[in-house]
């Protein structure tokens, strides 16, 4: 299945995800999908807000949570 591939948003704001892509998330018989709107893009999560939620924490906690507190090595980036 390609990862990437072209939507066309209708008029009334409806689109079509592939079949291979409803498969392999689950949404084969339908289903809650979240958005989030990145400012240059737009980030699409199968489960809901719940589901978008706990991937957005589970990306910012740890490690990662200290790398962009410290400004990424960059100290005019860092909190403080």
């Amino acid at each position: 299945m390609a990862s990437a591939g072209d939507l066309r948003v209708s008029s009334r704001g409806q689109m079509s995800l592939p079949a291979a892509a409803r498969t392999r998330w689950g949404l084969g018989a339908g289903g809650d999908v979240a958005y989030l709107d990145l400012g240059d893009a737009l980030l699409l999560v199968p489960g809901g807000v719940g589901a978008l939620r706990r991937q957005v924490l589970d990306a910012v906690i740890g490690a990662d949570w200290r790398a962009a507190a410290s400004g990424f090595g960059d100290p005019d980036l860092a909190d403080g």
